[in-house]
């Protein structure tokens, strides 16, 4: 077993006798490339540590959400985060929301979207807790920690960008959207936004609609917000198109981009898919393309 992996053990096994936090349910080998268990709460997650991993070397975090009625498993799939985290050395936390009434998972992020049994379940304080158990049992640079979400699970990646703000450096929204209710949402502090959206979608539509008879904004008016909330001028910065959809013909993905005057970095960016839907076949330049942008920003 490598120093980090034992690091993580022993870390985690103190805090449970502190109180702060759960045990992790130790594989048969913690090290470079393995999966860590850590039952938070009741509400289990895994944290896969990168076959690039170097002892005492600070690393980023990437918190995956999945969408509605998915889970962690599938979205590691349709992500496939695993070959860029070891590539650079990045921790992936996946956990699962709950289940509702008809066992579908979800995470309460807005009005909208997605609970839709109104259990009011806290998964933004569950999510800041999961965030520090990582921290408190790995090497974890606090100034690179973001959140990939799919759907329902970019709901929540606005939700907590809108109230961990200092925890949370940078955020991607595939096919989510923000609260209806903009007042709801102050930021202690930029953070970074990605939106992505494809204009087929005829889930979350990128135009804006209802969902469960509840409104949420266009892709366009959550850019808008951010980059409002971000201090960011209305100057766009001009980039190339991206190849992100695999069926699609072509670089079809437009790229707005608001990088001017944003305080603390807080760049916030919208990549149009044209003719996307809501679960886009991903190209082998997607993943690669959103862990640049991710990285790319830190404090």
């Amino acid at each position: 077993m490598t120093r980090l992996g034992w690091i993580g053990v022993l870390v985690l096994a103190g805090l449970t006798a502190c109180g702060a936090a759960p045990k992790a349910e130790q594989p048969a080998q913690v090290g470079p490339g393995a999966t860590v268990t850590v039952p938070l709460g009741g509400r289990p997650f895994t944290v896969r540590l990168p076959t690039s991993s170097t002892t005492g070397t600070a690393m980023p975090l990437v918190v995956l959400l999945h969408g509605f009625g998915s889970d962690a498993r599938e979205a590691g799939d349709y992500f496939g985060l695993a070959a860029e985290a070891d590539r650079r050395g990045f921790l992936v936390a996946a956990p699962d929301g709950t289940r509702n009434t008809r066992n579908e998972r979800f995470w309460n992020a807005t009005d909208a979207c997605c609970d839709f049994d109104r259990s009011g379940v806290d998964d933004s304080t569950y999510l800041q807790q999961l965030i520090d158990a990582v921290k408190a049992a790995y090497a974890v640079d606090a100034g690179r920690v973001y959140l990939i979400g799919h759907s329902n699970g970019g709901f929540m990646a606005y939700r907590m960008a809108c109230e961990h703000a200092d925890t949370v450096t940078a955020i991607v929204s595939l096919a989510g959207a923000v609260a209806d209710d903009a007042t709801g949402c102050a930021p202690s502090r930029p953070v970074g936004v990605l939106q992505i959206h494809g204009t087929a979608d005829d889930t979350i539509r990128f135009d804006g609609g209802r969902n469960g008879g509840r409104p949420y904004p266009s892709a366009a008016t959550g850019v808008e917000r951010w980059r409002r909330l971000n201090g960011c001028s209305d100057q766009t910065t001009p980039v190339a198109k991206l190849d992100l959809e695999a069926v699609l013909p072509g670089a079809e993905t437009t790229v707005t981009s608001y990088r001017s005057g944003c305080r603390d970095g807080g760049q916030v960016v919208l990549w149009t898919i044209k003719d996307g839907g809501h679960v886009p076949q991903l190209s082998a330049a997607f993943t690669p393309a959103v862990i640049d942008h991710l990285l790319s920003q830190h404090r």
